[in-house]
């Protein structure tokens, strides 16, 4: 089996940031257009293009959701000018469940990827094959799909595999309840759903389905052929987002070392779960069943367990809330008589140079190499840390503390941009 992707909700840029520290592999992201999530603290188009440039710079991918249904002046209109910038910023995937989106994306964006929103309800292999050849690259399945029916949508169709394995379940079939709309005025297929599925009906929650877990059947969901797992969301907290990743990071990284054999959750971490958010319990939701009376929890209200602050704190806050973000780096610095002082950086696939002041012989105290290496480590707040560093240093030279520091400046924003152009577009 390839790589397996752990998918993060980012409700805001403080839970992306929570999404990356916890060891997502992408998060999706609304914007302030066309997201399901319409009371998510979505970021404007500014804060978009930072976001895509802050998790490309950390190796991880972001898919905006353009996942409501639109009116035939925002396709005609308004569509592309939203698009168009974060195109060229280098936006990895839209998701999408409007057929009319997909059409206008796959003419005026034919180098973005495309994913197939669980709203559009593909939940077979002959709507799964129709989407790939509409030009589809990634199926995010309906919650209610089994393990069997999701096993044969694989086996007819090339197309990534995504399913949503924690966080809220919809009482109806995903993307058709028009509930909220008939209740309330308000659209779920417009990004503001009122949840009338979680009010009271005779004093009980009748429709009030618990979160889904699905830790227990996670071997079994990725050999059915899904290749990203996706958390459930954008409206919970950065505490929430992080919590989730770290459980679900741990499982997917101990089954692509040792299998499936065996499986089973670690109490504790069920624990952090429900501490986390619970709803009346947990669910395994439709991989192994049809439905249940015990996926609903009707009570009053659901039930809250006190939380344990201090266990949070530990298990969570103190290491993916808070600190900064780093990647490891590799650089070669060479310092001669006479030449400009230059710096080769690497990370990953990307490479970058720079250039700064010339040295010149020494009269008093010549440069050595422990005063470079202290100037170039001073990296805080830059996002990178030296996994080495090679220093070729003429004897008897000298160049000032300002320009090792100048120096390393350039290295950093080298670096950077040579990171972020790899993704960027032209239109």
């Amino acid at each position: 089996m390839g790589k397996i992707e752990v998918l993060a909700p980012a409700g805001s840029w403080e839970s992306m940031e929570a999404a990356v520290r916890a060891g997502a592999d992408a998060v999706y992201m609304g914007g302030p257009r066309f997201g399901a999530r319409a009371y998510a603290e979505n970021p404007d188009g500014d804060g978009l293009r930072k976001a895509i440039d802050f998790v490309h710079l950390h190796g991880r991918r972001l898919y905006l959701t353009v996942n409501t249904l639109l009116k035939e002046r925002e396709l005609e209109e308004e569509l592309w000018e939203y698009l168009a910038p974060l195109y060229r910023q280098g936006l990895d995937a839209v998701i999408v469940q409007d057929y009319g989106v997909l059409s206008f994306i796959r003419k005026h964006f034919p180098g973005l990827e495309i994913h197939a929103s669980t709203q559009m309800a593909v939940s077979g292999p002959w709507g799964a094959a129709l989407a790939e050849r509409l030009g589809v690259g990634r199926l995010i399945l309906p919650r209610e799909l089994s393990l069997e029916e999701i096993r044969e949508i694989r086996r007819h169709t090339g197309m990534e595999l995504e399913a949503f394995v924690h966080g809220a379940l919809c009482y109806c079939w995903s993307g058709q309840c028009l509930m909220s709309s008939l209740i309330g005025g308000r659209s779920g297929n417009r990004g503001r759903c009122a949840q009338p599925c979680r009010l009271p009906y005779n004093g009980k929650r009748l429709l009030n389905l618990k979160d889904l877990c699905a830790l227990p059947v996670l071997p079994r969901i990725l050999e059915a052929g899904v290749t990203s797992l996706k958390i459930e969301g954008r409206m919970k907290s950065p505490r929430y987002t992080a919590g989730v990743v770290s459980v679900y990071r741990k499982y997917v990284d101990r089954y692509q070392r040792e299998g499936g054999k065996d499986w089973q959750a670690d109490p504790a971490d069920l624990r952090l779960l429900r501490q986390l958010f619970d709803r009346g319990g947990f669910t395994e939701g439709y991989f192994r069943r049809h439905n249940g009376a015990d996926m609903i929890f009707p009570g009053e209200k659901p039930e809250r367990r006190e939380v344990e602050e201090a266990f949070l704190e530990e298990s969570v806050d103190r290491r993916y809330l808070s600190g900064e973000i780093w990647e490891k780096i590799k650089g070669k610095v060479k310092i001669s008589k006479g030449n400009p002082a230059t710096i080769e950086v690497s990370w990953g696939k990307h490479r970058a140079q720079a250039a700064g002041e010339a040295a010149s012989e020494a009269q008093n105290r010549p440069l050595d190499e422990e005063t470079v290496r202290r100037q170039l480590n001073k990296l805080g707040g830059t996002g990178f840390r030296w996994e080495s560093l090679e220093v070729e240093l003429e004897p008897g030279v000298f160049l000032p503390m300002g320009a090792l520091n100048d120096l390393r400046r350039r290295a950093v924003e080298a670096i950077q941009e040579a990171c972020i152009r790899a993704y960027q577009r032209t239109l």
